[in-house]
């Protein structure tokens, strides 16, 4: 979506502390295991726009291990517009440090890229790192920020020093919208949101083409990464055109796997479950649920409904927790909910009620951080700020 405002907010440590408004369902308000209720604080992290003026910050992505420029516990950004608040033509990633500096980390040329990615540069927010050091973010490019100059872009993959070795593209992936990873030593799978497969040709209308796609990859420190597969694990979500949003389909991604990555028999999880993948279906207004994300290789549709309606809004970013609770942000009404992994709707916070409708438009990726709280980019401030 188009930023609402084109300048950043000051440093860290000249930014606000807020009140978050939480409400909870009377039937789980006493429940201990709520995440959102005891999170009661907004506090500004750090601005998001780089030296080159890019804006609309888009995905996040939390550093695990420390290897090259990245560092562990620091969250990188990237962001979606360039200074002339163009859709589809931001091309920088930063990094954000816990204690609120802001630096660059990769500054991604179209000319220069390594492979092909149809239609140039524009950082969704599709966007992982993974534990060898690997950056991969999703592009979904324009000329002109609007939807007619729209192409299908690409993955593109930058080594852990923020430079870009190489690109994944081809029919199965058109228009990355969002990512999640399942990450080993030796492998790792990408579950991607696609969202411009027949959209452009429709002209605003919805057209049921929406897919994930998983990228099966070998891994290593030493080498980059190998695309091994790629299969159509989900399709059918309703995708359109949109003149604010560029285009609104399946957004989120969240991946539980009840067993230990690059382990023998983990598609049937440690406690028989199974592992499951969880999309935000933006148009459809619910949480949907793919069986079987793993190792499935024939699409699952649009998969079964976890939670619908209620207090979701046009649910964009989404992340699974620890203990299996699910966190999403409305593209409607700046709103966070939390979903039970039964599907129940538990608690809600306000993240952001600037603008008219309040709060519209404003977020999008998430990061769960047991020892912080929930970390949010904003895009009407292009800030990282943290429910804490």
């Amino acid at each position: 979506m188009k930023a609402l405002t084109m300048k950043a907010r000051g440093p860290a440590s000249a930014l606000l502390a807020l009140s978050a408004v939480i409400s909870s369902s009377p039937s789980v308000a006493n429940d201990e295991h709520l995440l959102l209720p005891p999170l009661q604080t907004i506090s500004t992290i750090a601005s998001t726009v780089p030296g080159n003026g890019d804006i609309n910050p888009y995905g996040m992505a939390q550093v695990k291990h420390t290897t090259g420029n990245l560092r562990a516990g620091h969250i990188l950004v990237s962001n979606f517009n360039d200074s002339s608040n163009l859709q589809g033509t931001g091309t920088t990633i930063v990094d954000v440090a816990p204690d609120g500096s802001m630096s660059l980390f990769a500054s991604l040329n179209a000319s220069s890229l390594p492979g092909a990615c149809p239609g140039g540069v524009g950082l969704t927010t599709a966007l992982v790192v993974l534990e060898q050091g690997w950056v991969i973010v999703g592009s979904l490019p324009t000329t002109d920020g609007t939807s007619a100059t729209a192409q299908a872009g690409c993955l593109i993959v930058v080594d852990s020093l923020g430079n870009a070795v190489e690109t994944f593209s081809g029919s199965l992936i058109n228009g990355p919208w969002d990512m999640t990873a399942f990450d080993g030593e030796q492998e790792a799978r990408l579950f991607v949101t696609n969202v411009l497969n027949g959209t452009l040709a429709a002209n605003g209308q919805v057209v049921n083409g929406g897919t994930v796609t998983r990228l099966d990859l070998k891994v290593s420190t030493s080498a980059m990464p190998v695309l091994e597969s790629i299969s159509v694990i989900a399709s059918g979500f309703p995708e359109r055109t949109d003149p604010a949003a560029l285009v609104i389909g399946p957004t989120g991604v969240a991946l539980r796997a009840l067993c230990a990555s690059d382990s023998d028999g983990c598609e049937e999880g440690e406690d028989g479950e199974g592992a499951l993948l969880y999309v935000a279906d933006t148009i459809g207004n619910r949480i949907a649920v793919i069986d079987h994300p793993l190792g499935r290789t024939t699409s699952a549709g649009i998969g079964r409904t976890l939670s619908a309606g209620g207090s979701l809004n046009g649910p964009l970013g989404l992340i699974v927790t620890p203990s299996g609770e699910l966190l999403t942000v409305n593209s409607a009404d700046g709103l966070i909910t939390e979903i039970s992994p039964g599907g129940a709707q538990r608690a809600t916070a306000q993240l952001d009620s600037s603008g008219s409708p309040a709060g519209a438009g404003t977020l999008f990726g998430l990061v769960f951080d047991p020892a912080h709280g929930v970390y949010f980019v904003d895009d009407a401030s292009n800030t990282v700020n943290l429910l804490h």
